[in-house]
């Protein structure tokens, strides 16, 4: 599949491997210890191959055996196998492994293999496949450019702001919590700031339970800004209300630009997201919010953010 993604695009698409050693896996480590010592000596992919491909013979291995049949595998692939085993021995990249892990576990990946692309984490809901990678390779392409880092600080912790929210349907206004979230606030007001989050389709309205918005490409695909900002749980906050403003999760402990706006209470979702604010006027509003249902034609859009206006009280 990939090397399909490779041909069709040419220069365009340059695929970068990162390690994630498992650590239920005694091999692991090791193993990928032995992908960049033959990739030292120019075959990483011929080692990844064989490892994948022979995975039965050396899985069961004791500790004593393992290094001797990977050397073994080194000499198929022609390379020198006295400098092999000296680096595994040697543990020459044992660092490099590690900081492919302690790059994994910053990002919080939920898995092997996790797939980024510009800078954005796939979203494995859709299935992986040549066709939905490809369609996520065009619709990164598509969406705003990725930020490279968490935003800078643009609003005092301390201090009391409000989001104005202007829709289609009229405007929607949320005290922001900065305050109980300051790193998720701060990153929604930075968003907003940005331009993000204009004419963004609200895209999904679940009855009853809550509306949901904030991918600017209207297809719920992208709440990935390209970083991500650890939750907020504060513990006296609760989804006991209509008009609850939450962060969608974008990993187990993460969220991005997507969120959601409660339409009655929803205690089964306390403890479970980040909580960032309540609406304060425009109940009438958020009521009235549509958006596209899974039989409308392609066209229909449903209701719309045109702008989140900031305000510091």
């Amino acid at each position: 599949m990939l090397t399909s993604l490779l041909e069709t695009h040419g220069d365009e698409i340059r695929f970068v491997y990162r390690h994630f050693p498992l650590s239920f896996h005694d091999k692991s480590a090791l193993t990928a210890e032995a992908a960049e010592a033959a990739g030292a000596q120019g075959d990483f992919w011929g080692m990844h191959d064989i490892l994948f491909d022979r995975y039965s013979e050396w899985v069961n291995l004791p500790p004593s055996e393992v290094i001797d049949t990977l050397v073994k595998y080194a000499e198929e692939l022609g390379l020198d196998v006295d400098q092999f085993r000296q680096d595994l021995e040697d543990h020459t990249y044992q660092d490099k492994v590690q900081a492919s892990l302690d790059e994994a576990e910053r990002l919080d990946l939920p898995g092997t293999p996790t797939f980024f692309v510009n800078g954005r984490m796939y979203p494995f809901q859709i299935g992986l496949s040549g066709q939905a990678l490809e369609f996520f390779i065009q619709l990164s392409k598509e969406a705003p450019s990725p930020y490279e880092s968490p935003p800078p600080q643009v609003i005092d912790p301390q201090g009391q702001y409000v989001a104005t929210i202007r829709t289609t349907q009229g405007d929607i206004v949320v005290e922001l919590y900065s305050d109980q979230a300051p790193t998720n606030v701060n990153q929604f007001v930075f968003l907003a700031q940005e331009g993000w989050y204009d004419n963004n389709a609200f895209l999904r309205v679940i009855t009853d339970t809550a509306v949901i918005a904030g991918d600017p490409t209207n297809t719920g695909l992208l709440g990935d800004p390209g970083y991500r900002c650890a939750m907020e749980v504060a513990p006296d906050l609760k989804f006991d209300s209509e008009g609850i403003v939450g962060l969608i999760s974008t990993t187990r402990n993460s969220t991005g630009s997507q969120f959601f706006i409660t339409l009655s209470p929803q205690p089964d979702l306390d403890g479970r997201f980040t909580i960032i604010g309540k609406v304060v006027e425009g109940l009438d509003v958020l009521h009235a919010l549509t958006a596209p249902g899974p039989s409308s034609p392609p066209t229909a859009t449903g209701d719309q953010i045109e702008t989140i206006v900031i305000e510091k009280q």
